[in-house]
């Protein structure tokens, strides 16, 4: 997992130098090791944590003649399998799984994409040509900012030059050329399978099996985010049969049910288990940093990023690599507000919907929150073969009824893991069952005055905030990040 800036256009000699400067607000992303180059077109920076390959796997990343070079944020979890076909015909210079990109671009060019099984994003420099691409789903972000007849790239935002003109973000499942941007991944489950599939949890189990098995690969010491709720619970529990001492990790307010419910997993399984119980003044004094680091100022991210920001920190003193839960939510209808849903082709739509905006949501809390304390976070349950088996099962058995609790399908899958009480513990929101929730609820009215409230609109009349809470969040967000194309 790494972080990364490059820039491409004209007059590149005059950008080397703010690359190198822009690359280093990404320290926290890589403080293993830092690394560049340039060519007549392009400029690349990159910031290291070594998972793969820790001694030789430093980038930019080139292929034998050194014409084509790379920076990538990610893990390719099929590399051995591309390697050793792909070595019968280059020569690899490391053993990092993302060096098969560069060879997989010389034999396939920008579709080379869709042969990589992973989390990514990256940028490749090809003569005068580039290629910037992103992972299906949008586990790893990717930044584009336009200055001029330049172009940016960041793996976030705060990397990008503030007086870029536009600033978008790279959709997941895209890839860029100088040519334009295009969709290289149409996911197959948008609309409701006809016919569906099997109502058997066999293969389910099996799928997610291979996921959680194809993510531990490492170099460097492995864990599990573990909030005793069904999903990171079956996640430890997958792991466990791998790892004789697995170290889980919990956090939470004092008493709260999470921190409790993972005590009992812990015990269960024989892990290692780590806790960490803040108060609510840690919890409100951590807020501004969270916001820097999730570059958003949506409340409800916000307030979920606080446990994950400490359990991050937390994990970061034993390991490098942490696995988690999700993802399990959206292909499964697992939130509270599915259970009003009666109609099972609309809570289809609705579960792809999501899927397609975790990127911008949970996807973006594990991304920001895992880096910011320079750990890799890794999600199972967005296994592209899973979501795709899970998708097309039949939405009506996903429907919430008496007898049918939410993500049935997943529990009785899992039911041999762990403990009934687990297996059948109903949905909580992370920040409600850390207690988060209720730490936060005053932080507008600790912050924001009646006048300045009063004043919101002319503040910020797009997007106006509707409470003090949302207004002291959007405040410090835009303290942080200046530049109208990034605040947009």
């Amino acid at each position: 997992m790494c972080g990364f800036t490059a820039y491409v256009g004209e007059d590149v000699a005059t950008r080397v130098d703010e690359v190198r400067r822009m690359v280093g607000r990404l320290r926290h992303r890589g403080p293993d090791d830092a690394g560049s180059a340039c060519s007549s077109s392009a400029a690349l920076a990159h910031r290291r944590l070594s998972i793969i390959d820790v001694a030789g796997g430093r980038q930019p990343l080139a292929n034998e003649d050194e014409t084509i070079q790379l920076v990538c944020n990610g893990e390719i979890y099929n590399f051995r399998e591309l390697r050793s076909r792909l070595a019968r015909t280059h020569r690899f210079r490391t053993s990092s799984d993302s060096e098969v990109i560069v060879h997989l671009y010389e034999e396939m060019g920008p579709d080379c994409v869709r042969a990589l099984d992973g989390m990514f994003a990256f940028v490749l420099i090809d003569g005068d040509r580039f290629l910037a691409a992103r992972d299906a789903l949008g586990i790893k972000p990717l930044y584009v900012g336009r200055k001029g007849s330049g172009t940016w790239f960041a793996s976030e935002l705060k990397a990008l030059p503030p007086s870029c003109d536009e600033v978008f973000e790279l959709p997941p499942g895209s890839r860029m050329t100088e040519a334009g941007t295009t969709r290289w991944f149409e996911p197959s489950w948008l609309e409701p399978p006809d016919p569906p599939g099997p109502d058997e949890v066999g293969p389910l189990r099996r799928a997610l099996e291979r996921a959680v098995d194809k993510r531990l690969m490492s170099e460097v010491p492995l864990g599990v985010f573990l909030s005793g709720g069904l999903d990171s619970s079956v996640i430890a529990a997958l792991v466990r049969r791998r790892i004789d001492e697995l170290h889980t990790f919990a956090v939470g307010i004092d008493g709260s049910p999470d921190l409790l419910a993972a005590r009992a997993v812990a015990r269960h399984l024989g892990t290692r288990h780590h806790e960490y119980v803040y108060t609510s003044e840690e919890a409100r004094d951590v807020i501004a940093s969270v916001i820097a680091h999730l570059e958003s100022y949506d409340g409800a991210l916000i307030e979920s990023s606080v446990p994950c920001y400490f359990v991050s920190k937390l994990a970061a003193e034993r390991v490098k690599v942490v696995l988690s839960g999700e993802g399990a939510d959206e292909v499964f209808a697992g939130y509270r507000y599915f259970a009003a849903m009666t109609e099972p082709d609309a809570l289809h739509r609705e579960c792809a919907r999501l899927l397609m905006g975790l990127h911008n949501m949970n996807l973006q809390r594990v991304d920001r929150m895992t880096m910011a304390h320079a750990i890799e976070g890794r999600v199972p349950f967005l296994d592209l073969e899973f979501v795709a088996l899970g998708m097309k099962r039949d939405p009506s058995l996903k429907l919430t009824t008496a007898d049918r609790p939410e993500k049935w399908m997943l529990r009785r899958a899992v039911s041999d893991l762990l403990p009934p009480e687990i297996v059948w513990r109903t949905k909580q929101e992370f920040a409600e069952g850390s207690g988060s929730s209720s730490a936060l609820f005053d932080q507008g009215e600790r912050s924001v005055s009646d006048a300045d409230f009063a004043r919101r609109g002319e503040a910020f009349p797009d997007d106006t905030p509707t409470t003090k809470t949302a207004f002291a969040y959007r405040r410090i967000f835009t303290e942080m990040f200046p530049g109208e194309a990034r605040r947009r």
